[in-house]
């Protein structure tokens, strides 16, 4: 029997998530899962890990970040999240364009 069409073994039942998560540090998936078999998924509801964190603005910043967030009707904290991620994907474009140092 080739490889691929050979037997895998059955996943056992573990009775908490602790000897699930020991028992996979001793194992290898692919003796019980055929990745080959193996399909891409997307979970559009999942919302990101987030992690707080503590900025100190200047008060003059912090308050036009609060004028501009208002006329847009969005929170502060939001507008200044967009802010990064627009400003972080337009760093990284050009990042990417550069040619490597010869």
């Amino acid at each position: 029997m080739s490889s691929a069409k050979r037997m895998k073994a059955d996943i056992p039942v573990h009775g908490n998530e602790d000897a699930e998560r020991e028992f996979w540090t001793d194992h290898d998936s692919t003796d019980f899962i055929d990745w080959s078999q193996a399909r891409p998924v997307m979970f559009p509801k999942l919302k990101p890990t987030l992690q707080t964190i503590s900025l100190r603005l200047p008060l003059s910043m912090l308050t036009h970040l609060k004028v501009l967030a208002n006329q847009r009707d969005v929170p502060y904290q939001s507008l200044l999240k967009m802010f990064l991620a627009e400003r972080i994907e337009e760093e990284l474009r050009k990042s990417t364009k550069r040619e490597p140092a010869q």
